[in-house]
């Protein structure tokens, strides 16, 4: 099988949705279902509430806000919660990357059992400069209000280790890291003043300026080494502050060993694939740890030849082991970065939806259960026609996607309505 690794230079992908019904959008999220303990002709005015809140196959959700009048909490890593004198009252059950449920509790005594929904991501990457441009960012909002598009994806720190906004983060500036191309704060607000769902994206461990600054750091090249845990906590704090901005997720990109040339000189290849899978696995856990708690959603890119291959290619990055950690899982699948020859394709760029569905078939059945699948769509060097049949195959196999384009340069033609992802 011919091994696929070549991206873009500088082009790799590589608050929160309150309704579970439709979004300003008009896009129609999953529905959700709950089931209440046996009605009573006698509640207390005071009692105490539990349960649980699950997902996909009864498996349970960690992390979701659970409200109740004016009293919160979390659910446990078992899905579990407990709220004590509580009145009977309507009950709220959010987290992000899930579609919200509410239901009335009467006051009974017995487990409230709540399933939630994940909800169906359509996203368009905004760049630095799509970010920082007022004419540029309200096109992609009036792209977003004339398509099925409800999220889009945001550059934090990007490819070299530049932050794009003024962080408070002081490693940042130590680092010389900051230019601020734009301000997070107003630009969450105009998303979800028109119900878009927020991803901050988090280049890790390709970061050319922290391995100048932190040379014991360095792997090889721009590649800070994955096993370095000082470096872990400089891109966790970076998320976590993403998070208290009011992104509704954190996606980790570069979170993997590098690939090519500097993958032979880094000493990678001596390393066991357990000792690579462990590191970036571990870097997961960390980051979720923090997350998780905050009421994030966690996601991460992943190179598209690892789901259709049994090993990691030298990468640390094998889907089974990283949907342990994570919400959502986003194969980059851009045909025409693939090798001559892929599936018997002379080239694999003039099958967009083959190939696409190729990634997508070989991808699901290796996820965790409550793990989605939303896979990095190619947005660039494509007809419209062909970005639609790209978008197709993951709309035939009900996941979500997001179109990635170097300068975030989307044509509305080349995006499906929502009656037409609605069929």
């Amino acid at each position: 099988m011919l091994l696929m690794l070549g991206f873009l230079l500088g082009a790799c992908a590589g608050s929160s949705v309150e309704s579970t019904t439709t979004s300003s959008t008009s896009t129609t999220f999953a529905s959700t279902t709950t089931t209440l303990p046996p009605t009573t002709t006698t509640t207390l005015p005071l009692a105490i509430l539990s349960g649980t809140v699950t997902g996909p196959q009864s498996l349970p959700i960690e992390g979701a806000m659970v409200t109740a009048g004016d009293m919160t909490t979390i659910t446990d890593s078992q899905g579990g919660f407990s709220l004590e004198a509580v009145y009977p009252t309507q009950i709220t059950f959010q987290k992000p990357g899930w579609a919200t449920s509410s239901v009335d509790w009467n006051g009974s005594s017995g487990p409230v059992v709540t399933e939630l929904a994940l909800l169906r991501i359509r996203g368009l990457r905004v760049g630095a400069g799509a970010a920082g441009d007022d004419a540029s960012f309200d096109h992609l909002l009036a792209l977003a209000e004339q398509s099925a598009v409800n999220a889009l994806v945001f550059d934090s720190k990007q490819e070299g280790g530049k932050v794009l906004y003024d962080t408070t983060v002081t490693d940042a500036y130590e680092l010389g890291a900051v230019e601020a191309f734009y301000d997070p704060n107003q630009r969450i607000a105009q998303a979800h003043d028109q119900g878009l769902y927020t991803i901050a994206r988090v280049v890790v461990f390709e970061d050319s300026i922290r391995v100048k600054a932190r040379p014991e750091e360095k792997l090889a090249g721009r590649w800070i080494d994955p096993r370095a845990e000082s470096a872990w906590q400089y891109n966790i704090d970076l998320a976590s502050e993403a998070c208290e901005l009011g992104f509704d997720e954190i996606q980790f990109d570069y979170v993997r060993f590098p690939a090519g040339a500097t993958a032979r000189v880094s000493g990678q290849l001596d390393l066991t694939p357990e000792e690579r899978l462990s590191a970036i696995e571990g870097f997961l856990e960390a980051a979720r740890e923090v997350l998780i708690p905050m009421g994030c959603a966690m996601s991460a890119d992943i190179f598209a030849i690892v789901v259709s291959v049994p090993d990691d290619q030298g990468l640390g990055q094998r889907p089974e082991e990283l949907s342990r950690q994570l919400d959502a899982i986003s194969p980059m699948v851009y045909p025409s970065h693939y090798s001559l020859g892929w599936l018997g394709f002379p080239d694999p760029n003039d099958h967009p939806y083959e190939v696409t569905a190729d990634a997508i078939d070989d991808a699901l059945p290796r996820l965790d259960p409550g793990t989605a699948l939303r896979p990095w769509l190619q947005g660039f060097w494509w007809t419209n026609a062909q970005i639609r049949s790209s978008i197709q195959a993951a709309e035939d196999r009900d996941v979500g996607w997001i179109l990635w384009n170097a300068r975030s340069n989307f044509d509305l033609a080349a995006l499906p309505t929502d009656v037409e992802v609605d069929d």
